[in-house]
């Protein structure tokens, strides 16, 4: 893999050496998948220009987690057959979780998950996907196609039957049918706004393993508004932070992605607000082996 020519973050050129870096951001502008509002396909390289706004320093962690070696991979020429995307997408973290590396795959349409979710599954024989989303995703077919982002968790459920769904404020009946037909484990936003949920139980009965998929439309528009299937009444910001903080203290997150921004010229708040969600999901990944700031590290960041 050769590095991007504009890094995620543009950390100090020692950390995002691809061969050190524990964290890889895989830009994959992908939107065949969708049904409703384009710019999916923009959103990459948006993130990645908006990244450079983000400071190094984490207010929450104390610590700066690019130091744990933060790399980005050059964007691939995706090809528009959904399956030969998802046979690269797989190709491209496979690569990745080999060389014991956390990629983040920034995308892209929904659609792409499952080609992630693929090569997990070779490393882990037994893991579990957490979908944070505004939507069920349990179509097995949508418009004729078994690969659109509508059916990405139907298509994860043939890989494994460990998911836990949280967000859902939108879905169709079949898809109601199927969650009480199969017992998945889905919280609806109300549900969560009122505290019907116990996501301390929900967590414990996932495998020790899991990858998480966050659809960004699984957020309040006040937070993230450019996504191409919005819905009203998502996550504020603090309450999705503390919610992710929840799940890398109980579970080994092998890998995630951030899909569903459809990048739109007017609005860089959406960008930047994906672009440091992806920074703070590192940092809560790498929490543990984060070195605190000092005040000394400070005096000498001051006297360069």
């Amino acid at each position: 893999m050769t590095p991007h020519p504009t890094p995620f973050l543009m950390p100090p050129e020692d950390f995002c050496d691809l061969k050190r870096a524990q964290a890889v951001v895989v830009p994959f502008a992908y939107e065949g998948g969708v049904s409703y509002g384009l710019g999916a396909a923009g959103a990459p390289q948006a993130v990645l220009a908006a990244s450079r706004q983000v400071e190094y320093y984490d207010e929450v962690l104390d610590a700066e987690p690019y130091r744990v070696g933060l790399g980005t991979v050059a964007a691939p020429l995706i090809p528009d057959d959904p399956v030969q995307m998802l046979a690269l997408l797989e190709t491209l973290t496979d690569e990745l979780l080999a060389q014991s590396k956390f990629p983040v795959v920034v995308g892209g349409d929904h659609s792409i998950t499952s080609g992630f979710v693929q090569s997990v599954g070779r490393y882990c024989p037994e893991f579990g996907v957490i979908q944070l989303d505004a939507h069920a995703d349990l179509r097995d077919r949508y418009e004729g196609s078994p690969h659109s982002h509508a059916c990405v968790m139907a298509r994860i459920r043939e890989m494994t039957s460990h998911t836990l769904q949280i967000g859902i404020r939108s879905m169709a009946a079949e898809e109601a049918r199927r969650v009480k037909r199969d017992n998945i484990s889905l919280c609806t936003m109300r549900q969560w706004r009122l505290g019907q949920f116990d996501i301390c139980r929900a967590l414990a009965e996932l495998p020790p393993k899991v990858f998480i998929t966050l659809d960004v439309d699984v957020f309040d528009w006040s937070v993230v508004a450019s996504t191409g299937t919005p819905e009203p009444g998502g996550f504020g910001w603090q309450e999705m932070l503390d919610l992710l903080m929840a799940i890398f203290e109980t579970k080994q997150v092998v890998g995630v992605d951030v899909v569903e921004l459809a990048h739109q010229p007017h609005d860089i708040n959406s960008a930047y607000a994906v672009a440091k969600l992806i920074y703070k999901i590192i940092g809560f990944k790498f929490a543990g082996c984060l070195q605190k700031v000092s005040i000394s590290s400070l005096s000498a960041s001051a006297d360069s």
